[in-house]
């Protein structure tokens, strides 16, 4: 048609040519909720999944798509797995897309009491009463777990944290993987802590690894985002992308955007997180106000060693606790001034949180305490910034 003869609305409306004559530098932002056919042909093949093509935001996107790849590259490097990964629209959001995705009505997931507040609540408030029940157990003790593998074969997933949010309780991924293959459960494991620079749970024989891509990954704090990666590529396809398209619980361009500029700096960015970590921590444990610090770097750590095994480096998140219970909480973080109270973690400054009273506030207070989350207890997310302020600031809090 000749675009000359077209009315005055209809040329407004309507897309222009894109007038690209090289390749950009930068990804680019695919703002766009759908993707057109070159005819009825090609869009019969794409419904049918005879090819493999754009068609519709929620079920792909280029920029989503790109950085999902490079994302599963990042869990795989160093071996010869070829993982597959799906962006989310958040860290929770990629937890529950995998488990509707694998589970059903009569599974049950084995996991760890001392899990973060809302993956517990998630648990027992939502997908209980879809029929699938949490068994909580000591992932520590391999031969506990394996007494409730064989107790309960209708365990089909082994879901774990490690390091755990916020008492960084290490686990053994490897082993916990063995488990759940001799038992014909999945295994699935929180990476959000480590970022795959300092861990790779595919690598150490898990099924799959779930990042809040919102915290370390992106360490901007500017966007919400999460992912999941699969190394069953089969088993990503037809179940877990199944669920992320049917529940609209897909990443968009944009955050897919952030993180991938965010994760030009990760390897930098982590050593610094790592280093700043290691140096507060052995301040706080010789800090008088403060009982206990856990932060696997420590050689006092209970799980120093299993961290050496698994980890590349030790992180940059910790906890302690403080002299004299939720008071002393309260007060310390009142009198926080350089630090930043706020509600995550991963971002390039130092973020503080008080458990008890924000993240498992939701959390009954025995199930908190039985797994070391107490009243007292201040969760740290280091930040890259000079580390003598960082603790300048920690030094006039605690006194």
């Amino acid at each position: 048609m000749n675009n000359n003869k077209l009315g005055f609305g209809s040329i407004c409306s309507k897309e222009v040519k894109d007038p690209r004559t090289t390749a950009p530098h930068i990804l680019p932002i695919y703002a766009s909720s759908s993707f057109k056919f070159e005819n009825i042909d090609q869009g019969i093949d794409i419904f049918k999944g005879n090819i493999a093509a754009h068609a519709y935001g929620r079920y792909s996107n280029p920029t989503t798509d790109a950085v999902a790849s490079k994302i599963a590259k990042l869990a795989t490097h160093g071996s010869e797995i070829d993982a597959s990964a799906i962006l989310t629209s958040s860290g929770m959001s990629a937890i529950s897309t995998l488990i509707s995705g694998v589970l059903k009505s009569g599974d049950k997931i084995l996991t760890q009491g001392n899990l973060y507040g809302g993956t517990t609540e998630l648990f027992l408030s939502v997908f209980s009463k879809l029929g699938i029940e949490t068994i909580f157990v000591d992932l520590k003790d391999l031969e506990l777990v394996e007494k409730k593998l064989k107790e309960h074969d209708a365990i089909k997933m082994i879901y774990a944290e490690t390091p755990a949010n916020p008492t960084m309780a290490v686990v053994d991924i490897e082993a916990l993987a063995k488990l759940g293959q001799k038992y014909q459960a999945l295994s699935a494991f929180d990476n959000t802590f480590c970022t795959p620079y300092l861990q790779q749970p595919i690598i150490l024989g898990a099924d799959f690894s779930i990042h809040s891509t919102t915290k370390f990954i992106n360490g901007h704090g500017n966007g919400i985002s999460g992912v999941i990666i699969g190394k069953d590529k089969q088993l990503m396809r037809d179940k877990v992308w199944k669920s992320m398209k049917l529940f609209g619980t897909n990443g968009n361009p944009w955050d897919a955007w952030l993180i991938h500029n965010g994760m030009k700096t990760l390897e930098l960015r982590m050593d610094r997180h790592c280093s700043n970590a290691q140096t507060i921590a052995e301040y706080l444990e010789k800090n008088g106000a403060v009982s206990a610090v856990n932060y696997n770097g420590l050689k006092s750590h209970p799980d120093y060693d299993l961290a050496q095994k698994q980890m590349k480096q030790f992180g940059g998140m910790l906890s302690f606790e403080l002299k004299g219970g939720l008071s002393a909480g309260i007060a310390f973080m009142n009198k926080i001034k350089f630090c930043t109270l706020a509600p995550t973690l991963g971002d390039v400054d130092t973020l503080i949180l008080h458990p008890a009273s924000s993240s498992h506030i939701n959390v009954a207070k025995e199930i908190r305490e039985a797994n070391g989350i107490t009243d007292g207890l201040i969760r740290l997310s280091v930040g890259i910034e000079n580390v003598q302020d960082i603790i300048a600031d920690l030094e006039q809090s605690l006194g």
